[in-house]
């Protein structure tokens, strides 16, 4: 089986084939190359948009409807089964006491804020050029309008309320353009409209406060574009197979109203189509289409609608539209129509439409047969698999019988729980709008230099360490790389320097010569040893000491007796009281004796091993520096020595320590 013999299809009507009425039908791809519907009044063009809605809405399809008479979303409601009620966002503008939100200007991103802006210019110039012929819409209006969007759509929370009070509120203006990035818009703002002449800002000014005061003096208007949120997710909408019904009726909000709603509702419609371009080419082909009807579609029909014919494709937005005479298009709506509609159906038209249509359904059909054609009766060109068939005539099919049960007013029920808000919260949050804004003294209007002071710390941080030769200056530079290293091995002082994984510190801590070490036991100054606690060493000896509180300090070390051993430095280390506690030496380099051997040895030559207790000896400044490094004051002085008093081991501890 082919790929299209699983397709769904969607009915359209009757044809007679040998003496039998056959049923025929649209397949699901073919109805993304758009549908086109043209007939006069009273035809049966409502009758079989309504067939199609209903198939879709019970087939469990994404459906968006906007219809300006109401006359179609009405019927539609009694058809919504009691399994899709809570798909249907019912978007009613006269349902004054509960009005949903519609925003345009919410999170738009940047690369879609003039797409977005365009589609709302092309909204405006239609509404305010139409009508009765007279309106005008300049090239310099529609400027100032554009460049007052951009600048809204870069403020959070701003609607088109916000128009308006750009063009006579100083302050507001200036609060909105202080946050404005683009600089284009910018410049416009702070460079040429300031510069306007007061005779050019009052030409400018009242036209267009004119034009949107339309709008937003309309309380139904005003409560739906005044809110920040808008109500509905049409995304959502369409990817998760939802409805969308609007019911735009003129004889209920004014035609301009409905004209406005619908230009900004399909614009809506058009971006939410648009933005699934963020999905991979694996998703793309398996997001569900959503079918698009717009009835009357000439009311809307502006220069981004021809946009939406040409692109919307690609997004599976599959399009239905409906509409009397082609005078009702503009050229470039004409031209994208028949240009990138598959599937054409016409019903009684006018001689001017039918010399038109004339051509394009020749020879099968010629001028006569369109304007004598019968209600219900249609020619069409059906989209068959990707091409276009030859022209044909068909009847469409009766209207779908009502069902017994209907839920309408469940459905408008849970469509205002859900998306609606109440009035008073809506005029509320209005009034809240139109409150001061923060004073804002100077537009700053230069792009914003490289943070020059977290430049110097990057390069701060690239330096060599150096030693500074002032004590209050000792932490401010440090080696960063040098410092992580250490603190790696931070453990207990002794078996810090004791671990074979440090050996090569091990000899930079121990590289004092035998002279240096004999030096430190003649003279008393044993600056080895008082220079190579670093401040890791120092903060680790701190720490310890707040949670040891029974640990005094004793500097141990073995007197320079071993005439046949390099002499050895000895760490500082914590002695217990309580505890008697073994000196281990560090020896600065091989051949080194072990201290077991150094006891035996002693023992052997009969020479004493010394405790010494020092005394403190005042130690300059000018020392401290000499040596490399900067001390704190008080660790300095806990460490300043003296000439050590001698108190000999008696032999029996020698042996018990050799022992053990």
């Amino acid at each position: 089986m082919s790929d299209g013999e699983h397709q769904k299809i969607t009915y359209l009507g009757k044809i007679d084939y040998r003496d039998k009425q056959v049923t025929f039908g649209i397949k699901e791809n073919d109805r993304t190359k758009h549908t086109y519907i043209i007939g006069k009044s009273g035809m049966g063009k409502s009758t079989l948009l309504e067939n199609l809605i209903i198939q879709d809405i019970t087939g469990g399809e994404g459906v968006c409807v906007i219809d300006p008479h109401g006359a179609l979303a009405e019927t539609i409601l009694h058809y919504i089964p009691e399994s899709r009620i809570k798909d249907v966002v019912y978007f009613a503008p006269f349902d004054g006491d509960f009005p949903m939100g519609l925003n345009m200007l919410e999170k738009v991103s940047a690369e879609k804020r003039y797409l977005l802006a365009n589609g709302m210019m092309s909204a405006f110039k239609k509404i305010f050029t139409d009508g009765d012929g007279k309106g005008t819409f300049s090239a310099r209006m529609e400027y100032v309008l554009n460049n007052i969007i951009l600048a809204l759509l870069e403020n959070e929370g701003q609607t088109l309320l916000g128009v308006n009070r750009m063009l006579f509120d100083k302050e507001y203006r200036k609060f909105i353009v202080s946050n404005v990035t683009d600089p284009t818009v910018k410049d416009f703002w702070v460079n040429e409209y300031a510069n306007y002449t007061d005779k050019t800002a009052q030409e400018l000014a009242p036209s267009i406060q004119n034009k949107i005061g339309q709008f937003v003096s309309n309380p139904l208007i005003r409560n739906i574009i005044g809110q920040k949120k808008t109500s509905f997710d049409i995304r959502k909408i369409m990817d998760e197979k939802k409805i969308f019904i609007a019911n735009l009726s003129k004889g209920k909000v004014g035609e301009g109203n409905a004209n406005l709603l619908g230009s900004l509702l399909i614009t809506k419609i058009y971006l939410a189509a648009m933005s699934r371009a963020d999905v991979d080419v694996y998703e793309a082909k398996n997001l569900p289409p959503c079918y698009f009807y717009v009835d009357e579609f000439q009311n809307f029909a502006n220069e981004s609608f021809a946009s939406i014919l040409s692109e919307a494709r690609k997004y599976k937005l599959a399009l239905t539209v409906a509409h009397q005479y082609i005078e009702q298009m503009t050229d470039e709506v004409r031209s994208a129509v028949f240009g990138n509609v598959g599937t054409m159906i016409t019903f009684r038209i006018g001689a001017t439409d039918a010399e038109i249509f004339e051509k394009e359904f020749a020879p099968k059909f010629v001028l006569d047969d369109f304007v004598n054609l019968s209600a219900y009766q249609i020619y069409l060109r059906l989209m068959i698999d990707g091409q276009g068939s030859q022209p044909f005539s068909a009847r469409t099919l009766p209207s779908t019988e009502r069902p017994v049960h209907s839920y309408e007013q469940a459905v408008i029920a849970y469509s205002r729980l859900e998306h609606a808000k109440q009035k008073f919260l809506v005029e509320d949050e209005i009034m809240e709008f139109y409150k001061p804004v923060p004073k804002v003294e100077k537009i700053k209007t230069e792009i914003p230099s490289p943070d020059v002071k977290f430049l110097k710390v990057n390069e701060y941080k690239n330096e060599q360490p150096s030693y500074p030769s002032k004590r209050n200056d000792s932490f401010k530079r440090f080696d960063a790389k040098k410092n992580n290293e250490e603190r790696r091995y931070q453990t207990s002082p002794i078996t810090r320097y004791d671990s074979p994984e440090r050996k090569d510190e091990k000899q930079n801590i121990a590289h004092s010569s035998v002279d240096t070490a004999q030096a430190v036991v003649a003279n008393s100054e044993p600056t080895t040893v008082v220079h190579k606690e670093n401040n890791i060493e120092k903060n680790n000896r701190r720490e310890e000491q707040k949670y040891i509180p029974e640990i005094e300090k004793k500097e141990i070390k073995i007197e320079s007796v071993f005439d046949t051993v390099k002499q050895p430095v000895y760490k500082k280390e914590y002695v217990d009281k309580t505890v008697e506690q073994k000196p281990t030496p560090v020896f600065d380099d091989k051949p080194a004796m072990s201290l077991k051997e150094a006891l035996e040895k002693a023992l052997k030559d009969q020479k004493p091993i010394t405790e010494n207790v020092y005394q403190k000896k005042e130690v300059t400044d000018q020392e401290d520096i000499n040596n490399g490094e900067v001390k704190d004051r008080k660790i300095k002085e806990d460490m300043q020595v003296s000439l050590p008093k001698k108190k000999e081991v008696p032999e029996d501890v020698l042996r018990k320590l050799i022992e053990e």
